[in-house]
């Protein structure tokens, strides 16, 4: 038979039997029967293919790694090791009698050359790709398999899980005693450990990652696999039932573990499934139909998919929790050390710096015990975590954690103590969440453990995210994180009692997901609270005001004209006093800088700085009884003194400003003013376009002044340039001078965060836009870049609102919608077409969510009619 019959036909098997595989699952989905009945499918085959393809017996064919183990997911690589023999032997000299080589495999494998052997088993290995298999192989001797394992302990790894399907015995045989003798099971222990580590680093130590991969991240399959490596290596076993009855697993351990690994083991086949292909990652594009999948449904307040992961999000923590300790348990079984316990109080010591219980039932018999072992750690900080048995024995106590023992004043106590500790505040409450012991001393934040957020701009779950939110706080008091957060450092030291802080970072999201205003249903669980744990009146009232408004700073920073007085009266007399702006500015940035590393940045700080600062000038009544002139007038004093500082002389900024009004300087800062004055007091007519950019002073970016005589779709054709450039504007300041001039201000980011050296791009910018302004001609369409796989997964109704501003004579446009490359430009083309003005424009991008402002005028928006159209347009656009 030849090569392609022989493919042809062990490929109709391997369909026939994926499929009935496939059907059998969904009809009675069990894990465990799917894994191995696939194992053995392959194993029939590649021995099919080994004998048709006439292997010489002097070899053999191993499975290794997770095919090795006899666990086989419908995509996974089919991991196979082909072992030869240390040297071809010479071939017998053949005489009349001697049985003829085609008639013998084993005198044919004795008499074929190394030549013939290497191209038979080529042809093995690419029939395996042909049949249908992705494969990973090596062709090796055991001298080699020995080099290979001492370079490398991921080699090392790979053979210990390991099966013969076909080839010689006594060659497998010999291999596995080279495997036994050269293991050093400390150092692979080590290695094992180190490499978890390492692991986790890469997916940022977090197992709540939008989507996590089910194998690799911490708290998935990979982190069982290790436990079971090192036990493979010592001798005790690769099941859970052997490392229970080797003493590291109790009864119901073992069935705990063994639970959440089918959890995660369901969910990896059901993606192999849908994406027919070998896929680990739980990504936005699967996750909706893999929960349809498994019959799980929206409900009024929560997505199918948020629900999928928060099932997926708690398996993972909990076999974290089952690797922390089984390693620990695994170390001091095989590496027992004889340490003397170090007396810490009636009910701790330390043994080898990890803090152990006195007694097995010491959380039983004495309850209290259990948040003060998480202040013993607090106070020790010589002790490098819990023991094993103390975290086995926390987790088993968990549930003495009911109302009695909430209600319990000592209880109480102790917790705000947690709260009031000067370090190891963070370290705590993850441990806490970690151990299920957070959620059930307060069961409102039990609800959001694990809970997905997709809001587009949230990259944690929601107790991941408040925990986040709560670490950042802490990291405000920390002296050497005074460099990041300068003005925060300052005034987080005069903050006298900070858990007030902590504690509405606690309670400030903790209202998601039950439907209804997550601000308003917090503050409410935070007044209980703050009444329960006995908090003074005034701190208990700003916890309470801290998360119901936790969102208006952010809000007003980003949406509003902060540079209009009227705008920041407003906010301060929602503020009140100073203390409570403090603590929400506080609160804002950590809360803003933990949703995701990609939504913070310069621009977002200046805004809540320049707020924060103006909003303090208010209440301390700097503002009670100055007129709009008045603020003008110190504004551009302080303008004229950065001007002096620059060496202009007295008089030279009078061309420029006579030809501005009130609305010009209340709209822009006096370091805008005095650069602009310096860019053009000697072209103040100039029939020449001026084009300047410059490192914007948020930290990020850069800003642009353009100048130049008003012309039509100015800023559609400005927007356009940097929509081509894949710039996003975040910012724009758009101003008609009295005689007819443009004077507008872009500040741009790099929205991928690549281009971080702005200064390198000035002179590009400036030439490249000074030319396309000249241009006449259309700016044409703006390239579509690629939507991200997240919006497309879950996408963002667009939303349009046009309204007049207070005084009547303009309008405020909202929008909403998922940002995607061009939006802007598209939105300014709109407006452009309409005769609409812009006259500013607030561009606040979460995520893959834009949230924009613009402020604008035009006669037709007095139209009702006309109004309406617009909105349409609008929405249209914004639906592509």
């Amino acid at each position: 038979m030849d090569d392609n019959a022989i493919v042809q036909r062990w490929r109709q098997t391997l369909r026939e039997g994926q499929a009935g595989l496939r059907e059998r699952y969904f009809a009675k989905p069990e894990a465990f029967v799917l894994l191995h009945s696939h194992c053995r499918l392959v194993d029939r085959i590649l021995r099919g293919l080994w004998k048709d393809f006439a292997i010489p017996p002097s070899h053999a064919l191993v499975a290794v790694g997770g095919y090795g183990r006899g666990e086989l997911y419908p995509h996974s690589d089919v991991d196979v090791l082909i072992l030869r023999p240390e040297a071809p032997s010479p071939p017998p000299a053949l005489t009349k009698d001697a049985t003829r080589p085609e008639d013998s495999q084993q005198a044919e494998g004795a008499n074929e050359s190394g030549d013939d052997q290497d191209e038979r088993i080529g042809r093995f290995l690419s029939a395996l790709w042909d049949v249908g298999f992705e494969v990973g192989h090596s062709a090796r001797t055991i001298a080699e398999c020995r080099r290979e394992m001492q370079a490398d302990v991921t080699v090392l790894t790979t053979l210990l899980e390991n099966r013969l399907l076909a080839g010689s015995h006594d060659l497998y045989r010999s291999l596995m005693d080279v495997v036994k003798s050269d293991l050093d099971l400390r150092a692979f222990y080590d290695a094992k450990v180190l490499e978890q580590q390492q692991r986790h680093i890469r997916h940022h130590d977090l197992a709540s990652n939008l989507e996590p991969n089910i194998k690799e991240s911490p708290g998935g399959l990979r982190d069982l696999q290790t436990v079971l490596w090192i036990a493979r290596a010592a001798g005790i076993g690769w099941k859970w039932s052997q490392l229970a009855a080797a003493g590291l697993l109790t009864r119901d351990e073992t069935r705990h573990v063994t639970r959440r690994e089918r959890v995660l083991q369901h969910l990896r086949i059901r993606l192999h499934y849908l994406a027919n292909r070998r896929e680990d990652r739980l990504v936005f594009d699967l996750q909706n139909q893999l929960a349809a999948s498994m019959g799980i449904e929206d409900d009024g307040n929560r997505r199918a998919s948020e629900h999928l992961m928060q099932r997926y999000y708690r398996a993972a923590k909990a076999i974290r929790q089952s690797n922390v300790f089984l390693l620990q348990n695994l170390q001091v079984k095989l590496f027992p050390i004889d340490s003397v316990p170090h007396p810490i109080d009636r009910n701790f010591h330390a043994v080898n710096e990890f803090l152990d219980i006195r007694r097995n039932d010491t959380f039983e018999k004495d309850p209290h015990t259990i948040l003060e072992s998480f202040l013993t750690m607090q106070r020790h900080p010589g002790l490098k975590g819990m023991s094993a048995r103390t975290l086995r024995a926390l987790w088993q106590a968990r549930r003495r954690i009911d109302n009695e023992f909430r209600r319990d004043p000592v209880n109480r106590a102790a917790f705000m103590q947690i709260l009031r500790e000067p370090r190891g505040i963070t370290h705590e409450l993850r441990r806490m969440n970690q151990y299920g012991i957070l959620g059930r001393y307060l069961p409102v934040f039990g609800r959001i453990v694990g809970q997905m957020q997709h809001d587009l701009f949230h990259v944690y779950t929601v107790d991941e995210h408040i925990l986040m939110v709560v670490r950042n706080l802490r990291r405000f008091t920390e002296a050497q994180h005074a460099h990041e957060y300068p003005l925060c450092s300052r005034l987080i030291a005069d903050v006298a009692r900070k858990e007030v802080l902590y504690i509405a970072g606690l309670f400030h999201d903790i209202g998601k997901g039950r439907g209804g205003d997550h601000s308003t249903l917090g503050a409410h669980d935070a007044r209980v609270f703050c009444g329960q744990h006995g908090l003074a009146q005034e701190d208990a009232d700003l916890v309470v005001w801290l998360v119901e408004q936790h969102l208006m700073m952010s809000t007003t920073a980003q949406k509003q004209d902060i540079s209009n007085p009227d705008v920041v009266h407003a906010f301060a007399q929602r503020v009140v006093s100073e203390r409570r702006l403090i603590a929400l500015y506080l609160l804002t940035v950590a809360d803003i800088r933990g949703t995701s590393p990609k939504v913070w940045n310069g621009w977002k700080a200046k805004l809540l700085e320049d707020l924060f600062h103006a909003a303090r000038r208010v209440l301390e009544g700097a503002s009670a009884t100055a007129t709009l002139q008045d603020s003008l007038a110190e504004r551009q004093v302080e303008a004229l003194k950065l001007l002096r500082t620059q060496g202009l002389r007295e008089d030279a900024h009078q061309p420029l400003w006579n030809q501005l009004d009130p609305v010009y300087f209340q709209r822009h800062t006096a370091e805008e003013i005095a650069w602009h004055t310096k860019l053009l007091y000697y072209r103040v007519d100039s029939p020449e376009l001026v084009v300047k950019a410059r490192p914007s002073k948020a930290g990020e970016g850069l800003q642009l002044a353009i100048y130049v005589r008003d012309q039509p779709n100015l800023f559609a054709r400005i927007c356009g340039f940097f929509g081509k450039l894949q710039f996003n504007i975040v910012e724009s300041k758009i101003y008609t001078t009295r005689h007819g001039y443009a004077l507008d201000t872009f500040t741009v980011l790099d929205p991928e965060g690549t281009r971080t050296h702005y200064r390198d791009l000035t002179s590009y910018v400036e030439y490249e836009l000074t030319k396309r302004l000249e241009d006449p001609s259309p700016t044409g369409p703006i390239p579509a870049g690629r939507v991200s796989r997240r919006l497309k997964a879950f996408p963002i109704t667009p939303e349009v609102a046009i309204f007049p501003d207070d005084k009547g004579s303009q309008f405020i446009l909202e929008l909403v919608a998922g940002d995607r490359p061009g939006l802007l430009a598209g939105i300014a083309d709109i407006l452009a077409r309409q005769n609409v003005a812009v006259h500013s424009a607030k561009i606040n991008t979460l995520g893959e969510r834009a949230e924009d402002v613009f402020l604008i005028s035009g006669p037709r928006l007095h139209d009702e009619n006309a109004l309406v159209r617009l909105e349409t347009t609008l929405l249209q656009t914004l639906r592509m």
